[in-house]
């Protein structure tokens, strides 16, 4: 029987159902052979020789392959319609052949078709072919360009940047256009500006929303409002003149349908209605495509076959009639400049079928496979039909010109089934007016009809909060006229949005940089490596991404200018159109890109640094409004304001006064309004550094409260160090001592001398404690302290006396031991003081001081001047303020077992000690 190979098991056994009993189909589980993580890999000094592996779990694969062609002697290679998929036949068949599973008789061929059907697979067989070398040039550029670039750069990265994981051909440039992005959005400066709306009502009591467009005969664009004062004479202008229609426009107008889906329109579009990744979306439409409800889901094409066109239009026709359906089929051109590659769109492979007709389980496929048909409907469908209402409105002396828009849906037509989203809300007017005509004289709106002025009326002082996109947030003041019928609103420029998923797709689909087929994962990489993190769809760059970008920027900017990203996929394109030699773009890239390799050996990372520092300086240190140097330290007026990085990557601002100076802020900009540093911003707010690890320490605010946290979070340490602040603590008092303080816990206080186990002091969620685990015991046991301080101050004689009194208090060995000599009450304090005997020897115990007896001093001898002068000298050492009576004389206060009495809660101190995030 002839082997039939496919990448997945599940495509093959959709096929094994369409082929039958007579064919042996076989899955490859995709790529049989890679480059090896190896210098040598590829050999620019040998002609590029690449030196391709089998890997580990695929030899069981190409196992099973070769033992099928024992019993025949025809393969069948059935892979993917596209570039990646021509590669795996071609590494199959090298892999095959070098084993000898091929021989001289085997008839090998190449099979494509677009859709999983029964038909396309059995028009595909009366079609081979053999293995399209100049696809498989394309690939193997690609695959030496991609190792070329990050085998080298990366290690650059690694020796001259702290902290960065790795560059990339395509990566590093999706990574630049975000932190680009960011750039300008720290550098906006909102700008205020006014507008001024009137709610005007008809002769016949319908009201309607009119905008200003001219003041005092002249056209008003839209800035030219820029204060309140202006605003309001505006406001007084209009409210105070006789209003009348002076024309009224209606204009027909037509809205056409959207093409059908390709690979980066389908992520675009699925990312904007269903908040899903592109990762996710290709692996909804992968398993869709291979159950044979759609096309090829990697493609740049959008035209579509003949065939799948009429089927859409007899669809349209039965399920919602023949008005819906246009005169001619619409056809729709290939955007992609590569024929070979440009396959036809993403569609259902039978367009009778309706979401509801298939039964899909996963909730991702259903989403998608519904857009997918909506969409391939809505393309071949009627137009819409609209008409578009203009009113214009004056006063007789021509001092004030308003102007209503309004649009009215004659025929839906294709917007019957689908609309495409959009990433930008749009200015224009969509709401219908009512009845009016020219001449129509117009007065003040009895009451506001828009929510926003219903929020506004009666209010001299209203705000309204305005959402920038996601990610700005202004406070925006209105002024009324005196009858509430015209309304001037404040507003502020905005920054440029940060981009999402889809807008970054689809600018990097209009830079031409990348292919639909890797925007994926792309995207995963620069989240993984810790260049980017994703808060509610936005993608935002760390410090890690922003400061490799401005390393390649500075070392290797033309490897990461758009144009040239762009430059280098039109040629890959060309190689494989068959109109370049794919050795030739090789040799051309890799001549200038290892010179600039080379140029970089000698760099050191201090220069690194400063050269970095030099070109974020603008960005770092804005000029002061003042005219004062930016870089001069505001804590210490001395030092010089500098980027510091540590070994985990992370970047802050420090003072080169250091460590006398522990001025720090977040690294980015000065915060506009004055921040000195002390705030906790969205990334923590930096304390300083630890000078064991060197990482940065830094104090943050989560669920759960204030905490501090030693180093970042990196794709080898997923939970750094964390310590929640303990109860009573202020975050304005944090400082670099006492965060370090807190993450040094639990503290070793000793051991024990029963059995020399250790015993540690630390802070839980119930609050500060000692414990100890003995040697024959088969849970810890823990004893609270009554104030935080003691953590770090309580000695071994307190510690195993508090051990011991929680052991007596639930029924453990241990019961507190009977005082050595009662001496009576403090003189000065009041509270017993007693002489105890301890583990270390004998001591005085008062309140929670405990004071070690000098050696030469019987327990017996002990007078109450000598007890109170020792322990006087306890409390001094030990930083502790003298016990006030009313405090001492509560025993009840220190014995509460059944607030702390939970050892399961508190059975892992160390864990305990961590409730932060």
């Amino acid at each position: 029987m002839p082997v039939v190979v496919v990448e997945s098991p599940a495509k093959a056994k959709t096929i094994n159902k369409y082929l039958g009993s007579d064919y042996t189909v076989l899955a490859s589980y995709g790529h049989v052979r890679d480059l090896p993580s190896k210098d040598g890999s590829v050999d620019p000094d040998h002609g590029f020789e690449m030196l391709w592996e089998v890997g580990a779990d695929s030899k069981k694969h190409v196992k099973a392959i070769a033992d099928a062609l024992k019993d025949d002697d025809t393969l069948i290679l059935a892979t993917d319609p596209d570039r990646e998929g021509e590669a795996i036949s071609w590494h199959l068949q090298e892999a095959l052949t070098k084993r000898k599973a091929i021989k001289a008789g085997t008839a090998v061929s190449r099979v494509v078709f677009n859709a999983i059907t029964k038909s396309a697979v059995t028009e595909a067989m009366k079609n081979p072919r053999q293995v399209d070398m100049e696809l498989v040039e394309a690939y193997l550029a690609r695959r030496a360009l991609d190792y070329l670039v990050g085998f080298n750069l990366s290690p650059v990265l690694w020796r001259k940047l702290p902290g960065a994981k790795s560059a990339g051909r395509v990566q590093s440039v999706a990574l630049r256009i975000i932190t680009d992005r960011e750039m300008e959005i720290e550098a906006f400066r909102a700008t205020e500006y006014w507008s001024v709306r009137a709610m005007l009502e008809t002769p016949r009591g319908q009201s309607f929303e009119a905008r200003l467009t001219h003041l005092r005969g002249k056209k008003l664009d839209r800035y030219d409002l820029k204060t309140a004062v202006e605003a309001g004479l505006a406001v007084q202008a209009v409210s105070s003149r006789a209003l009348s229609v002076t024309s009224v426009e209606a204009k027909p107008a037509s809205r056409n349908p959207a093409p059908p889906f390709m690979t980066s329109t389908l992520q675009q579009e699925a990312s904007r209605k269903f908040g899903m990744g592109a990762r996710q979306t290709m692996s909804a439409a992968q398993r869709l495509y291979e159950a044979g409800h759609i096309t090829y889901m990697r493609t740049d094409g959008i035209d579509m076959a003949p065939e799948a066109v009429h089927a859409a239009r007899d669809t349209i026709k039965t399920r919602y009639g023949a008005e819906y359906v246009p005169a001619d089929p619409r056809m729709y051109k290939n955007k992609a400049k590569n024929a070979q590659e440009a396959h036809e769109c993403i569609r259902p492979t039978d367009m009778a079928k309706a979401p509801g007709d298939i039964r899909l389980s996963e909730d991702d496929q259903r989403k998608l496979y519904e857009l997918i048909w909506k969409r391939t409907i809505a393309s071949q469908m009627e137009a819409a039909r609209m008409e578009r209402t203009t009113v214009t409105i004056g006063a007789p002396d021509g001092q004030v010109e308003l102007r209503a828009t309004g649009q009215v849906v004659l025929f839906d037509g294709f917007l019957k089934v689908y609309e495409e989203g959009r990433d930008d809300v749009e200015d224009e007017d969509g709401n219908r007016l009512p009845q009016i005509t020219q001449g129509d004289r117009l007065k003040p709106a009895a009451q506001a009809l828009s929510a926003d002025w219903a929020k506004l009326a009666g209010q001299s002082d209203a705000v309204v909060e305005a959402d920038a996109k996601g990610d700005l947030r202004k406070s925006e003041a209105a002024l009324l006229s005196a009858d509430g019928a015209v309304l001037g609103q404040q507003h502020f420029t905005q920054p440029p949005p940060r981009y999402t998923e889809a807008t970054l797709v689809k600018r990097m689909e209009e830079l031409g940089i990348g292919r639909p087929s890797t925007y994926a994962s792309i995207l995963d990489t620069i989240v993984a490596r810790g260049y980017v993190r994703k808060d509610k769809n936005r993608l935002i760059p760390e410090d890690k991404g922003r400061l490799v970008t401005a390393f390649l920027v500075n070392y290797f900017r033309r490897y990461v200018e758009y144009d040239f990203t762009a430059d280098l996929e039109n040629q890959l394109d060309e190689v494989s159109a068959g109109e370049r030699a794919y050795k030739d773009v090789l040799d051309k890239f890799w001549r200038d890109f290892s010179a600039a390799i080379s140029e970089t050996s000698e760099l050191r990372i201090t220069d690194v640094l400063e050269k970095i520092n030099e070109v974020l300086e603008p960005h770092l240190f804005p000029p002061t409004p003042d005219g004062t140097d930016p870089r001069l330290c505001p804590n210490c007026g001395q030092g010089r304001l500098s980027m510091r990085t540590a070994r985990s990557g992370g970047a802050f601002i420090g003072c080169s006064n250091y460590p006398e100076c522990r001025y720090t802020r977040p690294f980015g900009p000065p915060n506009p309004d004055g921040d000195d540093g002390t705030a906790i911003g969205p990334d923590g707010k930096m304390l300083g550094v630890d000078p064991d690890t060197s990482e940065p320490v830094t104090l943050r605010d989560g669920r759960f409260g204030p905490y501090v946290q030693l180093g970042e979070v990196t794709e080898e340490v997923k939970k750094p160090k964390r310590a929640s602040l303990p109860k009573g603590w202020s975050v304005d008092d944090m400082d670099i001592g006492k965060a370090l303080q807190l993450l040094n816990l639990p503290r070793h206080v000793g051991d024990h001398p029963e059995d020399g186990q250790p015993v540690e002091a630390a802070i839980g969620r119930f609050g500060p404690y000692v414990s100890y685990k003995a040697k024959d015991a088969a849970k810890p046991l823990y004893a609270n302290l009554p104030d935080v301080e003691e953590v770090w101050t309580v000695g071994m004689n307190r510690a195993v006396e508090l051990l011991a009194a929680k052991a007596a208090g639930r029924g453990g060995r241990g019961a507190a031991a009977a005082p050595l000599k009662e001496l009576g009450e403090h003189p000065e304090h009041g509270g017993p003081v007693n002489v105890m005997s301890g583990r270390y020897g004998p001591y005085v115990k008062w309140d929670k001081v405990n004071a070690t007896l000098p050696k030469d001093v019987e327990p017996e001898a002990l007078t109450m001047e000598q007890a109170v002068a020792l322990i006087a000298e306890k409390a001094t050492k030990g930083g502790k303020a003298k016990a006030k009576p009313k405090a001492a004389a509560k025993p009840k206060a220190a014995a509460k077992p059944k607030a702390a009495a939970k050892p399961k809660a508190a059975a892992k101190p160390k864990a305990a000690a961590k409730k932060a995030e």
